[in-house]
């Protein structure tokens, strides 16, 4: 019971934390540019990549806004030339940058574009790439301690061992072994680290001001790359014999049973993808839309209905941050589980 009041005051704490970053992101800068609120742009910059980690804006005594945030490293191919500079060149996108011949702009999406048209290959360290550089080095961290525990404590679980060994022996005995088998130690290292990277990453973003990694389609769309292509290369003779001659299927319905079990090979991994994308993405957009409910209320029946919007949605964000606690782990748990179901699949033995 101590524990979950603790845990709550926290996410109340975090929530207070974005509700004011949330806010001064998006005021204007004087009462000339005053309009109707949307919400949109503050809900799709909070989840989308950067080349910077904005984390909020601050008013000067003229009214002039000022980002606080920190530049990351930009690296670009374009025409045979690599060229490095930090985002805060652009001066949150204000400024151009010349090099050489070359000069970048970012476009009203944050995307780096060149200005004569010419093709540009990024490969920056965006804040999602430096996330997930951070989630890395905290489970390297994790891990090492928890090892150098072992050797101290003869095996004896005692502090951060005593909480990440349930675990451990939970996604090695109930996930990976029960649904691959004998065969199960050559995938625990992947599955395992597919695991941890998800749910540190999920924890991760519900910090404020944190990058959104896991809600990004592009890194779930990697992670179950991987995950087919360990898929399709473990696959056995049983394996590609349920595909393309599905046993007990009679002759005249293969033309229709073969092609529904080739596609299957691929959906798979997409809903792999889209699941684990669109239930981090969710919960991110629901958090910062009840906290825009407030400045509506605010733009439409002043600062009265903004005090008497927000303790409603405070209590909402809260519920719902709790909520997203547990779909942290229930999310590793499943994209976790249903990569060991795939590969069980495909190594099994014919019975």
């Amino acid at each position: 019971m101590r524990m979950l009041v603790l845990k709550t005051k926290a996410v109340f704490i975090f929530i207070m934390i974005s509700l004011a970053s949330f806010a001064s992101e998006n005021q204007t800068n004087t009462e000339e540019e005053k309009k109707a609120y949307d919400p949109v742009p503050g809900v799709m910059e909070h989840i989308a990549d950067a080349h910077e980690w904005h984390f909020l804006d601050y008013k000067d005594k003229a009214g002039h806004n000022h980002p606080v945030s920190i530049p990351l490293p930009v690296i670009l191919y374009t025409n045979g030339h690599l060229d490095f500079f930090m985002s805060s060149a652009f001066n949150h996108g204000h400024s151009v940058v010349k090099k050489g011949d070359r000069v970048y702009s970012l476009d009203e999406h944050g995307h780096i574009v060149e200005k004569s048209g010419i093709s540009v290959i990024d490969f920056s360290i965006t804040k999602n790439v430096t996330s997930m550089i951070l989630s890395v080095i905290i489970l390297f961290i994790l891990l090492r301690i928890t090892a150098k525990a072992y050797r101290k404590n003869n095996g004896v679980p005692k502090g951060l061992q005593s909480f990440l060994e349930p675990l451990i022996l939970f996604v090695k005995d109930d996930i990976i072994q029960q649904n691959i088998g004998k065969k199960y130690t050559k995938y625990l290292p992947f599955l395992l680290t597919v695991f941890f990277f998800i749910l540190i990453n999920n924890l991760m973003g519900l910090i404020p001001g944190s990058a959104n990694v896991t809600g990004n389609i592009a890194v779930t769309l990697v992670l179950s790359v991987i995950t087919f292509v360990v898929t399709t290369i473990s696959g056995n003779k049983n394996y590609w014999g349920h595909i393309f001659r599905p046993p007990g299927v009679p002759v005249i319905l293969l033309p229709i049973m073969i092609p529904i079990e080739f596609l299957g090979i691929f959906t798979k991994p997409f809903a792999l993808m889209i699941r684990l994308f669109a239930n981090i993405s969710a919960g991110h957009i629901i958090i910062l839309s009840l906290i825009s409910l407030i400045f509506i209320a605010q733009d439409s029946l002043g600062n009265g209905g903004a005090w008497g919007v927000a303790p409603v949605s405070v209590l909402f964000v809260l519920f719902i941050s709790l909520i997203e606690i547990l779909v942290a782990f229930l999310q590793a748990y499943i994209f976790t589980l249903l990569s060991a179901v795939f590969i069980g699949m495909a190594v099994v033995e014919e019975h």
